[in-house]
């Protein structure tokens, strides 16, 4: 279980702070070239550029997550005999509850 936390976090932050990077990076002219760009055109690629890496993100996270071995994790039996069972247990009726209920009073 701690694995997973783990995982779900390290890519909760990564959807964070991979696109405030990419986007201070273009705003602080930090890559060659980038100068010569229209501030129109910094916009955009920064704005394109920060959508696809939170898109990567979410794609290795999904990929990571399809690794896990699916017996690993075992659910609770008593969990799992509580559920049938109040599965199979009869749900009385409307009008049975409110006869009951004149007939206790």
């Amino acid at each position: 279980m701690l694995g997973v936390v783990n995982k779900f976090f390290i890519a909760s932050m990564l959807m964070w702070t991979v696109p405030l990077a990419i986007l201070y990076v273009f705003n602080h002219n930090l890559i060659p070239g980038s100068t010569e760009l229209s501030p129109y055109s910094v916009t955009l690629l920064s704005g394109f550029l920060a959508v696809i890496s939170v898109n990567v993100v979410i794609a290795f996270y999904i990929c990571m997550a399809m690794k896990e071995p699916s017996d690993k994790h075992e659910p609770d039996p008593k969990f799992v005999a509580d559920a049938k069972a109040s599965i199979t247990q009869p749900e009385p009726n409307e009008a049975d509850s409110s006869s009951n209920h004149v007939k206790r009073e």
